[in-house]
């Protein structure tokens, strides 16, 4: 049997292209080699923003964006976190297994509060990792694909994992992480994180024009000031971006920008067309589904109901294990 996966996203709204090199794109490949389940994450996004009225429109437009990427939902189940209620009861029963102590040693959370200027806490923030074990356990994941910073929670859902199986009996697994395999995009103003909130994103869903507006105005090397000037493309962030979508030209790009016979405007142009070119088959598949939305609903009915069963069938050992029959 293949081994399993849980991976979801928060449901903020559109997807920008760090969600898709950061991702997306990995959830993509691994559906050829792994069983994939797909989770819109409702709950956890009230954990930062309690205000849920856009949560339903922001979900209809991520799962377009999943889709147009390349997540096959008949392959792949796409769900709603919070139409399966075996997730919040799993979450309680974990809530027993952990400390207050242990959650607040969470780097990731420490860093979170820092970087999110958090004066006080909320008790579910705190937990947020283990109800994050509860996703990922209850459909016995075995590979979680995260980037560096969700480490750390995957390393507390295998200590859930090991705890209760020591107390009860085996039932779970203990998933390892799986690394993403590019580094994050910096953002269009040279921000290490690309993020809506900071409005440097270029949007999967953008136009062309969109998107060459938008590098009009990105970030370059402060020190070349205009061509002829020698560039260094390590400090350059349009640079990274052609290693990732245009990674044939990539030395011709770097030696052109060392010596200066390659202007930053030219270079834009180049990076403007790559991007776009890579872009362009998910951007037609996402104005399909777009004039469809119903029929994006019913894709995530049609795999609530496939992951509930499984969700179901792991509630069912649990409570045979505990002896809650």
């Amino acid at each position: 049997m293949a081994k399993r996966i849980l991976s979801g996203m928060r449901p903020t709204g559109r997807l920008h292209i760090g969600h898709y090199v950061g991702a997306l794109e990995n959830w993509v490949s691994m559906q050829k080699e792994y069983e994939n389940y797909h989770l819109v994450a409702d709950y956890h996004v009230l954990t930062t923003n309690p205000d849920s009225s856009k949560i339903y429109e922001n979900t209809i437009d991520m799962v377009i964006d999943w889709i147009a990427a390349g997540i096959d939902p008949q392959k792949s189940p796409v769900f709603r976190q919070s139409q399966i209620k075996e997730h919040t009861e799993l979450f309680l029963l974990f809530s027993m297994l952990i400390t207050t102590a242990r959650l607040e040693r969470n780097p990731t959370l420490k860093d979170q509060v820092r970087d999110l200027n958090i004066e006080s806490l909320m008790f579910g923030y705190l937990g947020y990792p283990v109800l994050q074990a509860a996703d990922i356990l209850l459909y016995k994941g075995n590979v979680v694909p995260v980037g560096e910073d969700q480490v750390p929670h995957v390393e507390i859902t295998r200590e859930i994992a090991r705890r209760f199986n020591q107390q009860y009996g085996e039932v779970f697994p203990e998933p390892e992480p799986k690394l993403t395999k590019f580094a994050r995009l910096v953002g269009l103003d040279g921000d290490a994180k690309m993020s809506k909130s900071l409005g440097n994103t270029i949007l999967l869903s953008d136009t062309k024009d969109e998107i060459q507006q938008k590098l009009r105005k990105a970030v370059t090397d402060p020190q070349k000031m205009r061509k002829g000037d020698p560039g260094r493309p390590e400090v350059c962030l349009v640079f990274s971006y052609h290693k990732k979508f245009n990674p044939e030209e990539v030395p011709e790009i770097e030696t052109n920008c060392r010596s200066g016979a390659l202007g930053c405007v030219d270079c834009k142009q180049k990076c403007t067309m790559s991007i776009n070119k890579y872009l362009e088959p998910i951007r037609e598949k996402r104005l399909y589904y777009e004039s469809r939305k119903d029929e994006v609903l019913a894709i995530i009915i049609d795999g609530e109901s496939r992951a509930r069963a499984t969700a179901q069938e792991t509630m069912r050992q649990v409570r045979e294990v505990m002896k809650l029959g």
